[in-house]
């Protein structure tokens, strides 16, 4: 059997990772994308504005991993929202939603008991490379 290529996806343009792993992974024509925090990428600090402006920093980070990798956010298959407080679900999906805009991916959320820096709100995805098409 052949063996897979795996192949590390990083960017500058958004915020290096803050412990031992990748900012995103690609085996074959899957690419996985470590969770994303609404930290900016000049000053490594989460922005300011509450949950809906870190979903967006969060959202645009993963863009520019994307957009390394050669592709976009319509190449996300699967995400998962980690949230410091399950109540903010409604104004995350307010964001989210100016991101995926048909052909909405697999998506789970879940409250956690903290997040890395204090922030409010996570977002790791899975997305497939190359050309898709919608059946």
């Amino acid at each position: 059997m052949a063996a897979l290529i795996r192949r590390i996806v990083n960017t500058t343009a958004a915020p290096a990772a803050i412990g031992p792993y990748s900012q995103s992974v690609v085996v074959d024509r899957t690419m996985y994308i470590s969770g994303q925090l609404g930290m900016e990428v000049a000053s490594g600090q989460l922005v300011d504005g509450g949950v809906q402006a870190q979903t967006k920093q969060a959202l645009v980070n993963m863009g520019e991993i994307l957009k390394a990798a050669g592709c976009d956010y319509t190449n996300v298959v699967k995400t998962t929202v980690l949230l410091a407080d399950i109540n903010d679900f409604n104004g995350v999906n307010e964001i989210y939603k100016t991101f995926f805009t048909s052909n909405f991916p697999a998506r789970a959320a879940y409250q956690v008991a903290a997040l890395p820096r204090g922030g409010l709100v996570e977002i790791e995805a899975v997305a497939v490379l190359g050309p898709l098409s919608d059946s």
